[in-house]
């Protein structure tokens, strides 16, 4: 009997159980689906380009070379007797400024001795004029056979010849005796920069031999290297114009320091492997008495910004909105247009475009995850509109 009580109760049990699970279950809120939707467009933020005439920029890089750079060298042997103090690696020295000096002794003895001899020279010179008017006494006693065979021997013509040919030796070698003494004293050619000196008082020069390394100071080259491609944008200096103003400058120098220079020279050849050319740009001076400018050091690293050819009639825009394939982004309608452009110019912060943007059109300057020619786009001035429409 307590058996069956048992079973009856736990019937029961699960019989409320199953009722209450089913009372909760049917009372449960459903979420409902609003029948409306809305088709969100990608929020995108867009300029306009810049229509006109512009004059873009070439980037170069290059090197400080000296215009002028010789090696300074004797042409005289001899022992060096006095050196100017000035003559010093780093010093400046002015055009036909004593650098040093050899021993002249001997050069003085050998300008004595050409000296003399052209003096005897000129004397047997003038004996053997003296002698012509005995010459033509005995050609015109001379017989008519002798005449044609023999009138150059009785007039001494020869002997004439030979006086003066004497005597302009001699006198080439007396002005070859006073240049080589001049040349025991050696002057700067031009203005210049001392970067080297290998010789000292007391030595013993050969001729030919190096003294010291001048470069010139009143002019620098910067030796640029300029993508093939962009060579035919420069303007070059001609006989009624001047090369282009180029803008120089070094990382190591001051943010408001440059130099200025001219656009001089293309040299006729290119670097094999990476296609530049070489071009020549002119600097004034290793300094300006301008003390904001910084010096120009040989061998050093330089940028350098050239204006290029003025182009006419494009449209600017910012080299980052250019994408790939030469294709632009433009808002138009509220939709996504894939432009391909005509590019006649690349600087290094603008695209100048020849065909395919206007200055009214939109472009757009956010970067997609989804690039779908007619995509739905809004502007990002006009999202907290929309947000509000949306709301209320």
């Amino acid at each position: 009997m307590n058996r069956f009580k048992s079973i009856i109760v736990i019937v029961v049990i699960l019989v409320l159980t199953a009722v209450v699970t089913y009372f909760i279950f049917s009372t449960e809120p459903v979420a409902q689906q609003e029948s409306a939707t809305k088709k969100s467009a990608m929020l995108v933020e867009v300029i306009s380009g810049e229509q006109g005439d512009f004059r873009p920029t070439i980037k170069a890089t290059g090197t400080v070379q000296p215009a002028r750079d010789i090696n300074l060298s004797a042409r005289v042997a001899g022992e060096i007797v006095q050196m100017d103090d000035e003559f010093v690696p780093g010093a400046t020295v002015k055009k036909g400024q004593v650098l040093l000096r050899l021993d002249p002794a001997d050069y003085q003895n050998i300008v004595e001795l050409r000296a003399s001899d052209l003096a005897i020279a000129e004397a047997q010179l003038e004996l053997e004029m003296g002698m012509q008017e005995a010459a033509e006494n005995d050609y015109k006693l001379a017989s008519e056979e002798s005449l044609t065979r023999n009138k150059q021997l009785l007039l001494r013509v020869p002997q004439l010849n030979i006086a003066k040919a004497n005597v302009n030796t001699a006198k080439a070698r007396l002005k070859q005796a006073r240049l080589d003494l001049a040349r025991t004293t050696i002057k700067a050619p031009f203005d210049a920069h001392v970067v080297t000196r290998n010789a000292n008082l007391g030595s013993q020069i050969s001729v030919g031999d190096q003294l010291g390394r001048l470069v010139g100071t009143s002019e620098y080259w910067i030796m640029l290297n300029v993508p093939v491609s962009k060579v035919n944008w420069l303007e070059f200096p001609s006989k009624n114009k001047e090369g282009m103003e180029v803008r120089l400058r070094n990382p190591s120098w001051e943010k408001e320091q440059y130099r200025k220079g001219k656009l001089y020279q293309l040299i006729g050849t290119v670097t094999d492997q990476l296609r530049f050319a070489q071009v020549i740009v002119k600097v004034n001076e290793m300094a300006s008495t301008n003390t904001n400018e910084p010096i120009l050091v040989i061998g050093t690293f330089v940028e350098a910004t050239i204006p290029a050819k003025e182009l006419k009639d494009v449209v600017r825009v910012n080299r980052d909105y250019l994408r790939k394939g030469n294709t632009i982004w433009v808002m138009k309608d509220e939709k996504l247009e894939i432009r391909q452009l005509t590019i006649a110019f690349e600087d290094d912060r603008h695209i100048y475009v020849r065909e395919g943007l206007n200055s009214d059109d939109q472009v757009v300057t956010t970067n997609l995850s989804t690039v779908v020619e007619g995509a739905a786009l809004r502007m990002a001035k006009n999202d907290s509109e929309s947000n509000k429409g949306t709301d209320g």
